[in-house]
């Protein structure tokens, strides 16, 4: 279940560490840095999102960490790996803001695709069950519908399952509900908090959203812009075991009014 994750304060593993990294990228225009100096810590078994103005090098970050985008300076360790590294040892999955699902392929055959991928490095013992993960993320009885038949929410869903088949250690999602209306938005926070509860896995959240940001982390990491650097790391006080209710409460309000204020131009 939930082994990793550490609710007694004591200490729990370092999941991911960013330490002095900077990304800078070569245009037509000259260099341009979209990260500079940024350092954090994300423990083992938990959910930490990430929130910042358009442009801070929020998605950049998170596909620095998962090997998509070279760092200029500093390192990343995912469970103490290099991402590189972890990236082949199947530590991390992404979700993208699109499903990215193959329109010929039914749900199930969709969730199976990475065990179909590069599979001699994946043993039975290392893999979920995809028809189990589609029970999780609530689409049984629906494992043989084609993309096109499923709703935006759905194919999210078959997408967080797709990218638990393989049981990593690390979900990196980057805005994948900003396309959805609120309903199914707040449905599908609800959900991935479900899923945590359940799997124990650690994940980092890229959204535009404060009170997405506050309801789903235990912490939030905020960047400022011109270029991406930490802000501050903002520690969420609510209950671990928390309902969409919680953001009709005073302290939430005041939790995204702080968050609000961090955003504010320095």
């Amino acid at each position: 279940m939930a082994a990793a994750r550490s609710r007694s304060g004591s200490a729990a593993a370092t999941a991911i560490s960013a330490r002095d990294v900077a990304v800078r990228f070569e245009t037509e225009a000259g260099q341009v840095t979209a990260l500079e100096d940024v350092s954090f810590d994300v423990e083992a078994g938990s959910i930490v999102t990430m929130l910042g103005p358009s442009g801070c090098g929020k998605s950049t970050l998170l596909r620095a960490i998962a090997d998509l985008v070279e760092i200029s300076e500093g390192g990343i360790q995912v469970f103490g790996r290099r991402p590189e590294d972890a990236r082949r040892a199947r530590d991390f999955a992404f979700v993208f803001q699109d499903s990215t699902l193959l329109p010929w392929r039914s749900a199930i055959e969709n969730v199976r695709l990475p065990l179909e991928v590069g599979q001699a490095g994946v043993t039975v013992e290392q893999h979920a069950e995809p028809e189990e993960l589609l029970a999780l993320v609530g689409l049984q009885g629906r494992e043989n519908a084609l993309p096109h038949e499923l709703s935006g929410g759905m194919r999210q869903r078959v997408a967080i399952a797709r990218a638990l088949v393989c049981r990593p250690r690390v979900l990196l999602m980057d805005e994948p509900f900003g396309a959805l209306d609120e309903i199914n938005r707040d449905n599908l926070n609800e959900e991935l908090r479900r899923i945590w509860e359940e799997t124990g896995i650690t994940i980092m959240f890229v959204t535009h959203s404060i009170p997405e940001a506050a309801y789903l982390g235990q912490k939030v990491l905020v960047l400022s812009a011109h270029p991406g650097r930490v802000r501050e790391f903002v520690e969420i006080d609510l209950p671990i075991d928390r309902k969409l209710a919680v953001r009709d409460t005073v302290e939430f309000i005041k939790i995204t009014a702080r968050l609000r204020k961090l955003l504010e131009p320095v």
